[in-house]
């Protein structure tokens, strides 16, 4: 428990400590971002100081240093208008893209957007001239601007790759112990049914009732099979064509047997063999559970009909019951390990019927419908 604390401490530690060093890089590339477009609009105001003495002069001794500053502005786009905000100059656009007014116009638009404009006044031939420079962010600092989505992008992704890890860690961690849990328990069972094997014979060598002694037997032979299902958790099963309406009929007829009278069954299914490779106890173990979760689900009072049918390629198995219906949001939900909605049980029948029938017989089983308070019906869909 100490080292499980210890971890779990280390644990919000590092998440800790990578929030905080993540806010300090967005913080840093942030204020980098507003110095900079500080200086490039410092920049721009240079320039039209430059622009309004080089446009008031005559002489070009005169005009070298504000040429230079104008001519050095090689990476902020800019679009110099008049009054009447007619574009009059442009610089640093797509020179062939920029032939075409509307992208003129449009990148005028995107530069009213993102930068107040700097007025420049002179006076030409004794007339005042007004003019509007405009300019957007250079590439630059837009790549610098969406430097910090990109941050979080890779982040997001490299704790997504770091939490899928763990889970897979975990699962599989969990798979392996509830895996030598049910081989263990196989193992448990199978002394004492050879013990009570042998006391089977001595009741028959003994006269009893050959109806009691017969009924033994089955719930022996039922202990084996549900030993076996327990010792292939695990493995990979062998899969033999059997007669898919005889395997299930006999797992519904056993559970109709031992079931209250208040529980009507209903068996519909076609009058022939219809061949499956499946896998006789696991397949079994599917359709009763199945068949247990739907009379718990009518707590022990209601109809339970399950039905056959087949196309050319499939055969598909429906199981309903008129009980108290599973919530819409919760209908992927129960087939995770560990969930339920019961007082008692682990929450691993539901989801071992999913990877039986998915990951074993490359089948699907799914929620066919449910309404609340009117029952459930669950669909096993396998290739014939």
């Amino acid at each position: 428990m100490a080292s499980q604390n210890k971890l779990q401490i280390i644990r919000w530690a590092v998440i800790i400590t990578s929030f905080i060093i993540v806010a300090l890089i967005l913080w840093n590339t942030y204020d980098f971002f507003q110095k900079f477009k500080t200086e490039e609009r410092a920049k721009m105001e240079v320039l039209a100081k430059a622009y309004e003495r080089l446009s008031s002069v005559d002489l070009d001794t005169e005009i070298s240093l504000e040429s230079k500053i104008i001519g050095n502005n090689h990476n902020i786009p800019m679009i110099i208008t008049s009054e009447k905000d007619s574009i009059t100059e442009w610089s640093n656009l797509d020179i062939d893209k920029a032939k075409n007014s509307k992208f003129l116009l449009k990148q005028l638009s995107i530069m009213k957007n993102q930068n107040n404009p700097i007025t420049v006044s002179y006076l030409s031939n004794n007339e005042n001239i007004t003019l509007n420079i405009y300019y957007r962010d250079s590439d630059l600092l837009t790549k610098l601007k969406y430097y910090p989505v990109a941050l979080i992008l890779i982040l997001v992704l490299f704790a997504s790759v770091i939490y899928l890890f763990f889970k897979s860690n975990k699962v599989a961690e969990q798979n392996r112990l509830w895996t030598g849990m049910a081989k263990e328990t196989a193992h448990q069972i199978g002394t004492p049914l050879s013990s009570l094997l042998g006391w089977i014979e001595i009741l028959r060598l003994e006269n009893t009732d050959e109806n009691t002694v017969k009924e033994i037997e089955n719930d022996v032979f039922r202990l084996n099979t549900i030993a076996e299902r327990f010792s292939k958790i695990g493995s990979i099963p062998k899969l033999k064509p059997l007669d898919i309406i005889y395997v299930t009929s006999s797992s519904f007829d056993y559970l109709k047997s031992r079931s209250s009278k208040q529980v009507e069954f209903n068996f519909e299914a076609p009058e022939k063999e219809i061949l499956v490779n499946i896998n006789l106890q696991l397949f079994s173990w599917v359709i009763e559970n199945l068949v247990k979760n739907a009379i718990d689900a009518m707590e022990g009072k209601g109809k339970i009909a399950l039905a056959i049918s087949e196309t050319e390629k499939n055969v598909t198995i429906t199981i309903s019951d008129t009980g108290k219906g599973i919530p819409k949001n919760l209908q992927q939900k129960i087939f995770s390990p560990g969930y339920t909605t019961k007082k008692r049980g682990w929450g691993l029948g539901l989801s071992l019927a999913k990877r039986i029938i998915e990951d074993y017989h490359n089948g699907k089983i799914s929620v066919q419908k449910s309404e609340i308070n009117k029952g459930t019906t669950f669909s096993i869909r396998l290739k014939k």
